[in-house]
């Protein structure tokens, strides 16, 4: 004969048919806080999720820009070009335009560098008689060919893509970031 003794109102499993009660409110505010967690959750990691995938993904195709006839450019001297951004915003205005400086430095040859300092990004000035692009922010100075010769500047002028195409100068753009030697991705 075993010894047991009936279970009684305060023990455990006293109520054999709690659980199929109908859900109380505490059960209801368990699972509502339960969804509520996890849609806060997937409203996070969406977007975290995009910035981690950016990296991956392939940025807008940069197209060539005219800047000007071949003739236009004389050798030994420097100008100044400007054209549309290659990733403009629809309200941008007229920062929607971006430069670069060119040179012909020989009957063949092109050189095109970008037209803010790698400092923090303040537009260069040629100077032709000292033959220097010079930076008015924090007095940067490059050379002709974009090195740094004096100032903050912790890298040379950027070098833009060129080309000749049926006699027009064609430069490729670069987004501001890469133009001021960052990488931001």
């Amino acid at each position: 004969m075993s010894n047991t003794r009936p279970e009684g109102p305060d023990e455990p499993g006293a109520q054999e048919g709690a659980d199929d009660l109908p859900p109380g409110r505490r059960v209801f505010l368990k699972k509502l806080s339960v969804t509520l967690g996890a849609a806060c959750a997937a409203a996070l990691v969406v977007p975290v999720g995009g910035v981690l995938l950016a990296p991956l993904r392939p940025g807008p195709p940069r197209p060539w820009r005219r800047v000007g006839a071949l003739d236009g450019f004389v050798v030994g001297e420097t100008t100044k070009v400007t054209f549309l951004d290659p990733a403009p915003l629809p309200w941008a205005g007229f920062a929607a335009e971006t430069a670069a400086w060119v040179r012909r430095t020989a009957e063949g040859e092109l050189l095109a560098l970008g037209a803010y300092c790698t400092h923090v990004g303040c537009p260069v000035s040629w100077m032709g008689t000292a033959k220097l692009f010079m930076c008015p922010c924090h007095g940067g100075a490059f050379h002709a060919d974009g090195k740094v010769a004096a100032g903050p500047p912790p890298r040379p002028l950027p070098r833009h893509q060129i080309r000749v195409r049926d006699g027009q100068v064609e430069v490729l753009p670069m987004p501001v970031q890469a133009a001021l030697g960052r990488r931001f991705r």
